[in-house]
């Protein structure tokens, strides 16, 4: 009996080491990754950043920061080495037009990788933002766009302290044509590049594959495994295969009991309250950030019981439902609609067909919960003001986020079904990065 068991150990090793060494072959070492956001960001200044900035009429652009106080926008700047930036970094972006290539500049006492390169002398000029309204004299721009931004957060990235001295550097006339680059750093964030969307469909399928890899018999032992243990494996998962997270994983679970979901209570409860048993609905919510964008996806998985080869039509169906909603709210997608219109057409849709909705979608790529159109918040159904009324652009990615709450017979009550996925928006149609969950993931 013990031979036994020490074989059938060193089976489910094997097996999950083939299962990690596949997935782990798919990540690339540190130094490619550099090269290749390198690689992309050099691409966009030349292919993404001149339309957004011909399209808000802003012809100079100043990002400022120091070091460890980043600057949301300055951060998808520098060079993939630095991990921050440099004492204070100011980065000069400059439109002359007429079709000609931008002109990038850094205040700084050294080249900001290959793309910014040094204007200022300190021996010379001392005065590092004096230094700053020569090269503006020199440039002559019509406007100067500055990240200030009331309601939109990674738009607002100049600090008061840098907006003083900054202002006090200008001359009257030159202050007189600054204005909030809010929609300039909007577009440049949101908006996803030909060779970015070369990549970031596989690093949508990572994920997938690390949502399926925890929710596997190799992971979870109903009546042993907690919720709890499945989030932890998955941040330990995403260390070992050389990834980071921006958010920390959720777990939970619906089953045939007397408890209505909350979506509150249902990451506060007990570890020994969620201990996964067989004939349970699993949820997850996870993503992974990999070249510099980032994913985010929510799942479900069903446990099966000893008897079962297949999870119940009932649940399997609700998820069905799921996909409508999904399919629902992207076909609301049309270039100029705001957020809130996409929103409030796709509730109304839903609810017409009998389906009982909540959609809480928004932008993803640099940052997990992007800028761009919110499409509505899970306390917001009836629309988020400002935010909610930025309308789309093409190419641009979202995660399509929503609920779906069906009743399920056999149970006696309903279940959200709570979906998320990445797909891009290239102007007609919006589609899935990778392919999305129809099926609900079965742990044996």
């Amino acid at each position: 009996m013990k031979r036994f068991l020490i074989l059938l150990s060193l089976a489910f090793l094997s097996t999950s080491s083939v299962f990690a060494d596949n997935l782990k072959s798919k990540i690339m070492p540190l130094k490619d990754r550099a090269e290749i956001q390198n690689r992309l960001f050099k691409d966009r200044v030349s292919t993404v950043l001149p339309k957004i900035m011909e399209r808000t009429g802003i012809d100079m652009w100043i990002i400022i920061a120091r070091e460890y106080n980043e600057d949301p926008v300055i951060r998808t700047m520098l060079p993939s080495t630095w991990l921050n930036a440099r004492r204070r970094t100011i980065l000069v972006i400059y439109n002359p037009g007429n079709g000609k290539n931008l002109e990038t500049y850094a205040i700084a006492r050294y080249d900001v990788g290959e793309v910014f390169k040094r204007m200022w002398d300190p021996e010379k000029e001392p005065d590092q933002y004096l230094a700053l309204s020569k090269l503006i004299k020199e440039l002559n721009p019509k406007k100067i766009g500055i990240n200030q931004s009331e309601y939109f957060a990674q738009a607002d990235g100049l600090t008061a302290t840098e907006y003083n001295l900054f202002k006090s550097s200008l001359t009257r006339a030159q202050f007189r044509r600054v204005v909030s680059a809010e929609k300039l750093a909007i577009g440049w964030l949101e908006t996803r590049s030909g060779l970015e969307m070369e990549y970031y469909p596989a690093i949508c399928n990572i994920a997938h594959q690390i949502i399926r890899e925890g929710f596997s018999s190799n992971v979870i032992s109903p009546g042993k495994t907690t919720t709890d243990d499945v989030v932890w494996w998955y941040r330990e998962r995403i260390i070992e295969l050389g990834l980071t997270t921006w958010f920390h994983p959720t777990v939970d679970l619906q089953r045939s009991d007397n408890a209505e979901f909350n979506f509150l209570s249902a990451f506060s409860k007990s570890k020994e309250s969620n201990v996964i048993q067989r004939g349970d609905l699993l949820h997850v919510d996870f993503g992974i950030t990999y070249l510099g964008l980032n994913t985010d996806t929510q799942q479900h998985a069903y446990v099966l019981k000893v008897e079962e080869s297949d999870a119940p039509a009932e649940l399997q169906n609700a998820l069905t439902v799921g996909n409508q909603l999904q399919d629902i709210l992207t076909e609301q997608f049309v270039i100029g609609r705001t957020g809130n219109e996409i929103l409030l057409d796709a509730l109304n849709n839903a609810k017409s067909v009998g389906i009982k909705p909540q959609i809480y979608t928004h932008p993803i790529g640099y940052y997990g919960h992007g800028s761009g159109p919110t499409i509505g918040m899970w306390d917001k159904q009836q629309g988020v003001p400002i935010n909610g009324d930025y309308p789309l652009y093409k190419n641009t990615a979202y995660s399509i986020e929503l609920n779906a709450k069906v009743y399920i017979k056999s149970w006696e009550k309903e279940v959200a079904i709570m979906l998320e996925e990445d797909a891009f928006f290239d102007g007609e149609k919006c589609e899935y990065m990778d392919p999305r969950q129809t099926k609900l993931i079965l742990i044996k």
